[in-house]
């Protein structure tokens, strides 16, 4: 039989551990805080009464109430809108200059989400967070993993079919002209 030789550590000096608990420490506080990054429930603007948090992360709180037991928009529908998107801080990125009619389903998933949400008049503030936005890709003056604040005023909205009877009734024919909704 052979014997094992124990052959013991060499002692450390107390620096060294102390420096590799901080290190542990630090690194545990990082990736804690890393991990609340993204996180909508965390959102400092969006604390308080009234925000409503969906299953899929979005964030809404309602600033007016659009009419009572009105219709809501559908992804094929166009909604006619105002709005003004910014970054959590502060930091304008987009704003209609007049009501802007836009595809429900032709946007970033939170917006429709948040589209579909509302009536005829309501005022909404919506916080999108990364994965209802552009997500991990920068766009335009949006950074990657960015969390989304709008503000929606839905002004109206009609039916695909509704605004092509619309224009052919009008003589038009054809799509829906950029920037135009036909009133309501």
């Amino acid at each position: 039989m052979t014997t094992v030789t124990a052959v013991p550590l060499q002692p450390v000096k107390r620096g060294y551990l102390i420096w590799l608990w901080l290190g542990i420490l630090l690194a545990c506080v990082s990736a804690y805080a890393l991990a609340r990054q993204g996180d909508p429930a965390l959102l400092r603007e969006a604390r308080g009464k009234g925000v409503v948090t969906t299953p899929s992360g979005l964030q809404y709180k309602v600033l007016k109430a659009g009419e009572k037991g009105g219709a809501h928009p559908t992804a094929t529908d166009v909604a006619l809108i105002q709005y003004h998107g910014r970054l959590m801080d502060g930091t304008t990125f987009d704003k209609s200059q007049q009501p802007t009619p836009l595809q429900v389903g032709g946007v970033v998933p939170g917006f429709a989400e948040a589209l579909k949400l509302m009536t005829k008049g309501a005022k909404y503030r919506v916080w999108l967070p990364p994965a209802l936005g552009y997500g991990a890709q920068a766009t335009g003056p949006i950074p990657a993993n960015s969390t989304l604040v709008f503000d929606i005023d839905l002004v109206d909205f009609r039916s695909e079919a509704e605004i092509r009877q619309m224009q052919q009734q009008q003589g038009m024919g054809g799509a829906l002209p950029p920037g135009a909704i036909p009133p309501g």
